[in-house]
């Protein structure tokens, strides 16, 4: 067999699970947790022996490829010399590595990246799941390639010192992801001990008070200026257009109506189930529909060819939350399609008297204890009815109408 056949550059792209040649008797061992190892397969006395060089990678305790093609040669002199091998200066047992032997430790960034792929199921949407990665890979740089079981209080530190005051919110995330991420490799036996990202009784101790957490602000357009900013709306004859007029008059979030499909509607009750997997509470939440709402839906249904009520460019997937920003910003600079939200909200409370429990449900946010919710489940819905309707004549008109028995 020839020799060298492998490459760096190769064995970093190798992901699937297997034995991959290098040529004169050494292999690259990939596992089914994404670890990578070096071993040397020879036969003696007609007995298929194996030794393990050592995992991959360039931190001193690993092998790069000539490094672990060196070791090879050493393994190799030894046997023709009928001397017992070794590598890493250790005695190499000289049998066949069974079948059910324990993995070597994982890498962190390889460990993560497998984990995400595990759980990611149950994440709300595919931009949760690309959050995940993208955090771990982008602030995680340092223990990438470390192994998990050698991970340190001070790495955790040292990854999260450094934007725990600027970037508040990403360092609380990505704390709660590593100390995800440590916790499976402690179940799956890879770590022993306390886990060096926790915050109760840990990190709280190392790490300064912040007062609150930073949250994005959405800058809203005002009440008073929608419906003028309306009527430049509605004059567009698009579907991002129609998407985001849908969105004010629901008072939806952007992921609920771009994601919203055909079998969410009941267009004879008028009513749209946004399902549990898809709100932000894990709830399914009722919207009731407006007289604007269904001939919104009824041009989308004159052009339907999609199961998503508001198509995107691309076959079989939704607008993206870009493409009703843009449509925004083409009327209106320095607000947020999130924004809208808001100005329901502030109309609610400035020019009427509905009550803040229905103008919370109406933004499907948790108001009272689960005796409450399902006390006033009862009325609810038919009373936010008269809310929508209420806010999609202010919309249209200007006016807001006070409801005497919400008032009452």
């Amino acid at each position: 067999m020839p020799i060298n056949q492998l490459s760096d550059k190769k064995v970093q792209s190798i992901k699937t699970p297997g034995n991959y040649p290098d040529g004169g008797n050494l292999y690259l061992r990939v596992r089914e947790s994404g670890s990578k190892s070096f071993i040397v397969k020879a036969t003696i006395d007609k007995k298929q022996c194996e030794w393990t060089i050592g995992p991959y990678g360039t931190a001193e305790h690993q092998f790069s490829l000539a490094k672990a093609r060196k070791q090879r040669d050493e393994i190799m002199a030894a046997i023709r010399a009928g001397r017992t091998p070794e590598a890493t200066g250790k005695p190499i047992t000289q049998n066949v590595e069974p079948e059910d032997a324990s993995d070597p430790v994982p890498l962190f960034g390889s460990f993560a990246l497998e984990l995400v792929t595990q759980i990611e199921g149950g994440f709300r949407n595919t931009k949760h799941r690309d959050q995940w990665r993208s955090t771990l890979k982008t602030y995680c740089t340092s223990i990438w390639e470390k192994p998990v079981d050698q991970i340190t209080t001070d790495d955790v530190l040292a990854i999260l010192r450094p934007i725990w005051s600027s970037k508040a919110e990403t360092a609380s995330r990505l704390r709660g992801r590593m100390e995800r991420v440590l916790n499976a490799a402690k179940v799956r036996g890879f770590r022993s001990g306390e886990n060096p990202a926790v915050w109760q009784g840990h990190l709280q101790l190392l790490l300064p008070k912040r007062q609150k957490l930073q949250r994005g602000h959405h800058p809203a357009l005002p009440f008073k200026d929608l419906p003028g900013f309306w009527e430049k709306l509605a004059s567009l004859d698009t579907i991002a257009s129609a998407a985001l007029q849908f969105l004010i008059l629901t008072a939806a979030r952007s992921g609920e109506l771009r994601g919203a499909t055909w079998e969410e509607f009941d267009l004879e009750k008028r009513l749209w189930t946004v399902p549990a997997s898809r709100m932000k509470a894990g709830r399914e939440h009722l919207v009731p529909l407006s007289d604007s709402c269904m001939d919104i839906l009824k041009r989308m249904q004159e052009i339907r060819h999609s199961t998503f009520v508001f198509p995107g460019a691309r076959e079989a997937a939704p607008l993206s939350d870009m493409t009703l920003s843009k449509v925004l910003h083409s009327l209106y600079k320095g607000y947020t399609v999130h924004g809208f939200r808001s100005t329901f909200r502030d109309w609610c409370g400035e020019k009427t008297d509905f009550s803040r429990e229905h103008a919370e449900a109406c933004l499907a946010h948790t108001i009272g204890s689960a005796v409450e919710r399902a006390y006033r489940r009862g009325n609810s819905l038919e009373r936010r009815r008269r809310i929508m309707n209420a806010w999609e004549v202010f919309i249209l008109t200007g006016w807001s109408p006070v409801d005497e028995d919400e008032a009452a």
